[in-house]
């Protein structure tokens, strides 16, 4: 994904021209195909398949399997949008005079007048939700080592805002009186059944 930022504020031009080839060549086998490229060394190609990918999988889910490489099934769309050049363009200019880097979030150096944006890997609301986005996943322990650098960038004068699954475990690790909860409905589409899908709680967590 930060790849995906960094080519985009670079030049979207060959971004676009490879994502247009991605339109006219998509079909189920084309999909696989391009799923199967775990090992890509062009950052342009990396980029674009991570487009396509997200464009045209099922319901825009992200996930891998343990050895890191993306899984997902395609999906039933008729005409996916694969290649938006004037909101790349846009997105472009945006990100000019902004510095977009890949940084482990323990590593995180930011103090007064700095707002941090956490949005980790929820906690899953019940034992059979899906929670492996990332290889090497995100467990109880990870959302506690969270809880603790936010109290860390707030003692250094950081504002910071955390969202999370509306659970048990994180409303007990940020109880105390340094952080400030605000439920608030979200949609979720990944459902398999329709009718499952809709608004589910969220916690909205901040220190200001």
């Amino acid at each position: 994904m930060i790849n995906t930022y960094q080519i985009i504020q670079k030049d979207p031009e060959p971004l676009i021209r490879r994502l247009h080839n991605h339109a006219q060549n998509h079909n189920s086998d084309y999909y696989y195909q391009i799923r199967s490229q775990h090992d890509l060394d062009d950052r342009v190609e990396i980029a674009a398949r991570f487009i396509y990918l997200n464009k045209t999988c099922y319901n825009g889910l992200w996930r891998v399997n343990s050895k890191g490489e993306f899984n997902v099934p395609i999906g039933s769309y008729k005409n996916p949008t694969i290649c938006q050049p004037e909101v790349l363009r846009a997105c472009h200019a945006a990100l000019q005079r902004v510095d977009v880097r890949l940084r482990d979030f323990r590593k995180l150096d930011a103090g007064e007048d700095d707002f941090i944006y956490f949005d980790p890997p929820y906690h899953p609301l019940d034992e059979t939700s899906f929670t492996s986005y990332a290889k090497n996943g995100f467990d109880s322990r990870d959302q506690e080592g969270l809880r603790d650098i936010c109290l860390k960038l707030d003692k250094r004068g950081a504002k910071v805002m955390v969202s999370n699954s509306d659970t048990r475990l994180i409303r007990d690790l940020y109880r105390s009186k340094d952080f400030k909860i605000e439920e608030v409905k979200a949609p979720r589409l990944v459902n398999c059944k329709a009718d499952k899908r809709g608004a589910v709680g969220e916690l909205i967590i901040t220190t200001y």
